[in-house]
């Protein structure tokens, strides 16, 4: 009988497990020997902090690689196969969610490997709750283009489609990068469009504030250099 394959979100930062996960979710953690990650460093932080009761030493901890091969799929899919239950995280936030465990998910189901979600923090969901936008018809577009005009022509289609569809739009960006895509936003888009900023989520230093591009314009702008963010719009 195959093992199953326990989906298990992350810290977005520095606090005490207690204060973004539930008790079931870390009781599942702490009893699992085996992970596939993005990342084993943050990875070994992570269950560091939820007290896994082995040493670190002890647990098989395989990260992925940048360009996942299906043989290195196979691979890292092959002990729950053999019956072994295995947790998968994300650097941050939930595994699967513009996050490469995705690959891993998908061949699971084909192999008809059992995939358990478990309750934990999603940056995105926890600021479309706080942004006050359209919460009914959103769309998550991962990165932007990085470089203009590129990334200037696709906030303005973004806008248009918000827009037209009364859809919020939302996306990440690589967190030294964060002050340049907030400048493009405020240079391209309409004065009434809505522009909600999410920073830190789930962290003491905590901020989410929604604005209209015009507003923002006006103001101080946040420093929002190596903080984690994420961007929502509603044209």
């Amino acid at each position: 009988m195959a093992g199953t394959l326990y989906l298990i979100p992350s810290a977005l930062g520095e606090r005490p497990w207690t204060d973004y996960l539930p008790a079931a979710t870390q009781a599942v953690a702490c009893r699992l020997r085996r992970f596939v990650v993005e990342n084993a460093k943050t990875t070994r932080a992570e269950l560091k902090r939820l007290g896994h009761p082995l040493p670190l030493r002890d647990l098989a901890i395989e990260q992925l690689s940048e360009r996942l091969s299906p043989d290195e799929i196979g691979r890292l899919l092959a002990p729950l196969l053999a019956g072994e239950d295995v947790g998968l995280l994300s650097e941050a936030g939930c595994p699967g969610v513009a996050d490469p465990g995705a690959a891993i998910v998908r061949r699971a189901h084909a192999l008809g490997i059992a995939v358990k979600p478990l309750v934990g923090p999603s940056s995105l969901l926890l600021a479309l709750m706080a942004s006050g936008l359209e919460g009914q018809r959103f769309a998550f577009h991962g990165y932007l283009p990085a470089r203009e005009p590129d990334r200037q022509r696709r906030i303005v289609e973004l806008e248009g489609e918000s827009s037209r569809l009364d859809q919020t739009q939302i996306f990440i960006e690589a967190p030294y990068r964060n002050d340049a895509l907030l400048a493009a936003l405020l240079a391209a888009c309409q004065p009434a469009t809505r522009l909600c900023l999410a920073t830190d989520l789930t962290t003491a230093e905590e901020t989410i504030t929604t604005r209209a591009i015009g507003d923002w314009r006006r103001l101080t702008l946040p420093k929002l250099d190596r903080q984690p963010t994420v961007f929502l719009m509603l044209g």
